[in-house]
């Protein structure tokens, strides 16, 4: 589906909805002067309304992940049409950066978002390179302090030239996250891009991998796809077509090298050994296509001109009569450049992707709730007029039947909450599991890495005591439930549940016995900062007095105790919320996706109910109603993702202590370490046990406290779940009810004024038949685009 078939039928639809709601009203008006209170269609306005807007606020984002200097800055600025993103030499992307799109008469804005801090901050406003120079400034400040204030991300509120003039995808959002490297040359945990590389990979409608063209087989490309696609090729299968690699700095290729071609299929198959399936590359020139836009929006300043002239106009030269170079005039050649940059093609195809899936997604959704308040309306007329051509006497025998029906039908909806409850706790128990096996092969593995320092402090001398450091097999789950004693929903719920249970014996147990392969070791660590005292070949602490016990670790100064009991922390930190991010990003991939079968079982077994009673309806009423069809529209399904957020900082920092540090000439320095050691007179001690024992004791209090909130987590979203079932169906019974009332107090006091009536309502049937029809041609429409 193209951008503008995309754009012809979200608008269509959007208007429709707003005639039908107009229709709604002037049948409220009509029968509020009639002394009818119209309660029966107020929840088919409602739903009306919230369709109307979801087609309005619906996000879509589409994120960017590269290694430092492959131009990404560059290359977003190009798709945003404003050089408004910083790039220079040093790492520029500190945090998450989102780029959200305005109208273009908005006025521009760059918020800071920190943790604690509910509202955004704004840095600056209106001019771009006001922005993008008070941005350079604040990313730099926060790189050399270390994030003192905790900032988690940037906000940039400016208009994206490439969905210019389509207010389809006024919700359009480019995420800019930051690379390896960039994390590295900030002193910051390297998880953190993983982190949000794979949050990516779940929520976004496009994912695009920046490389450089001289540099794509580095190590810091492929550390990042290492690092974020290790054990993760089924979910790559999963969501291959909306992958993209940009192959940036194209224009770089000098004669002297192989043609871009050649370097593609290279590139292909570098990536197909990353495990991305069949992956999709484009060449790009970034600063060529940046340059061409700001030229042809009359937006260039006379430096980016130059740049645009001596790097870029030359490839455009003609010759005259007499064979003379001639170079025509930047605006001239300006779209012509833009082509060639690849950016246009690339802004397409991501456009395509987005409207091809999560837009008709959402297209097809809102259609259906506006086909079925439709053809409630529809419902609502056939039982008036049904009730106006039957004696009043036959009328009330079957309402008070109606009566009956109804309650059995919520007593029948009672029973399936009964069952989702106990779906609900299996949940429970086997997310409880999974924090259970992260929270044992943490510690485990932190355990082992201790007992290797103790086995190297053993292996020194003969008086100590003599330790082999040994890693504990991976955790396996033994638990088994007799599914029988979950009646009618036995098998859902062994579908469901025991698949949770079993898991993370088997995707928990791959990452951490991945976890655990060819990374650094705490050993190394502390043998590449402390040499003086991990380096066996070192002859600088002979004169410390020996101690028999391996685990304490006794050091000539309170630095290097200092020192060791910070690269213990720092690195154990490193490896408790790397372990955590991958048990996270299972909880959240696989708890949405049993969530969405449970909900799925909901809605059938809801559907079931409302059946029966629209089938009882239609017969005694001799009317054909309409399906009342449960609906769990997707832009109200947010997943579980949104809810476990504020775990993503678990580990991230630890409990410190506060020193100072006295200076001369300058204020006093103050700096915090993690963990206790013991001050003696002649040297100090690092005591390993009470290091791990700390550390585990975290880990212990912080699972308590993930598993408190995924319990709340799914408690609450399977009961949203059943709640909007249920509402849906308590909806339906009302709505009868209330028009049964509305008819029978007609009946007793118009009956003479019937046939005007029923015309009336004829009328308004007729007029209904036309949307309903145009609904019916635009759902044919829709299903030729299906994806």
């Amino acid at each position: 589906m193209s951008s503008q078939q995309f754009q012809s039928a979200h608008s269509s639809i959007y208007k429709l909805g707003t005639r039908l709601l107009k229709y709604l009203e002037e049948i409220r008006q009509s029968r509020l002067s009639e002394g009818d209170d119209t309660k029966s269609l107020e929840s088919v306005e409602n739903n009306i309304n919230k369709a109307l807007n979801a087609l309005k606020e619906q996000k879509y984002q589409v994120a960017v992940i590269a290694a430092m200097k492959a131009g990404k800055s560059t290359f977003l600025n190009a798709i945003i049409g404003a050089d408004i993103l910083a790039s220079e030499t040093a790492a520029c992307t500190i945090c998450r950066t989102d780029v959200r799109h305005i109208p273009a008469n908005q006025v521009p804005r760059l918020l800071e978002y920190q943790t604690g801090v509910r509202k955004a901050i704004v840095i600056a406003e209106g001019d771009e390179g006001e922005i993008q120079h008070k941005f350079l400034l604040r990313t730099r400040k926060i790189r050399e302090t270390g994030n003192p204030d905790n900032t988690i991300r940037f906000e940039i509120e400016h208009h994206i030239e490439a969905i210019s003039g389509l207010s389809s995808l006024d919700g359009f959002t480019l995420v800019d996250t930051p690379g390896p490297n960039e994390w590295e040359s900030a002193n910051f945990n390297t998880v953190a891009l993983k982190q949000t590389a794979l949050e990516a990979l779940r929520t976004c409608n496009a994912i695009l991998f920046v490389l450089n063209y001289a540099s794509y087989k580095d190590s810091a490309v492929s550390d990042l796809f290492k690092e974020v696609l290790q054990n993760r090729q089924e979910i790559l299968q999963q969501e291959k077509g909306k992958i993209y690699f940009i192959l940036n700095k194209v224009d770089q290729k000098t004669e002297r090298d192989r043609e871009i071609e050649d370097v593609i299929k290279d590139l292909q198959r570098e990536l197909s050994n990353f495990g991305f399936p069949n992956p999709i590359i484009y060449p790009a020139s970034s600063r060529q296509g940046l340059l061409a836009k700001l030229i042809q929006q009359q937006k260039a300043t006379e430096s980016q001109t130059r740049d645009f002239k001596k790097f870029f106009s030359a490839r455009y030269a003609i010759e005259d009569e007499e064979g003379n170079q001639i170079i025509p005039a930047p605006r001239k050649i300006a779209p012509q450049a833009l082509r060639d940059s690849g950016i246009p093609t690339i802004q397409e195809t991501v456009i395509e992707t987005i409207t091809k899936n999560a837009g008709w997604n959402l297209l097809s959704d809102v259609l259906a709730i506006i086909d079925k308040a439709a053809k409630t309306i529809e419902d609502t007329l056939n039982t008036k007029i049904s009730g106006w051509e039957i004696n009043i006497a036959s009328l009330k025998k079957k309402i008070e039947e109606y009566k009956k029906r109804s309650d059995s039908a919520r007593s029948k909806v009672d029973n399936v909450k009964k069952s989702v409850d106990r779906q609900k706790q299996i949940l429970i128990n086997g997310f409880s599991q999974g924090i259970d096996i992260f929270a044992e092969e943490t510690k485990a593995e932190i355990q082992y890495q201790i007992d290797q320092i103790a086995e190297s402090q053993s292996t020194k001398s003969s008086t100590t005591q003599k330790v082999k450091a040994h890693r504990s097999p991976v955790t396996k789950t033994s638990q088994s439930i007799n599914w029988g004693d979950f009646g009618d929903f036995g098998d859902i719920v062994a579908d469901v549940g025991g698949g949770i249970l079993e898991l993370f014996s088997q995707r928990l147990g791959s990452i951490f016995r991945a976890g655990v392969k060819g990374g650094t070791s705490l050993l190394q660590y502390l043998s590449k900062e402390t040499p003086q005292v991990f380096n066996s070949a070192n002859d600088d602490m002979v004169e410390i007095p020996k101690i028999s016990d391996p685990y304490i670790i006794r050091v000539r100064s309170k630095n290097e105790a200092e020192k060791i009991s910070k690269t213990i922390n720092e690195s154990s930190a490193s490896l408790i919320q790397k372990f955590w991010v991958d048990t996270q990003d299972t909880l959240v991939r696989d708890g949405t996706n049993i969530r969405e079968k449970l909900a799925l079982k909901i809605q059938n077994d809801i559907q079931e109910i409302s059946n029966e009673l629209s089938d009882y309806l239609g017969k005694e009423l001799q009317v054909k109603l309409n399906i009342n069809k449960i609906q769990f529209p997707k832009f109200e399904f947010p997943g579980i993702d949104a809810r476990i957020k504020q775990q993503q900082e678990v580990f991230n920092r630890t409990k410190k202590e506060e020193r100072t540090e006295s200076r001369c000439c300058d204020s006093d320095k103050v700096y915090y370490v993690d963990v206790e050691y013991q001050d003696r007179q002649d040297f100090y001690e690092v005591d390993l046990r009470q290091t791990t024992q700390l550390i585990q004791q975290k880990i212990d209090e912080q699972v308590l406290n993930n598993r408190e909130l995924l319990q709340r987590v799914i408690e609450k979203q399977i009961a949203d779940d059943f709640k909007k079932a249920e509402q849906q169906i308590n909806d339906y019974i009302k709505k009868f009810q209330d028009d049964f009332d509305s008819l029978l107090k007609e009946r007793e006091t118009k009956e003479a004024e019937s046939d005007k009536i029923i015309n009336s309502l004829n009328l308004q049937q007729e007029k209904l038949k036309e949307y309903l029809q145009e609904l019916m041609l635009i759902r044919q429409s829709l299903n030729t685009w299906k994806p």
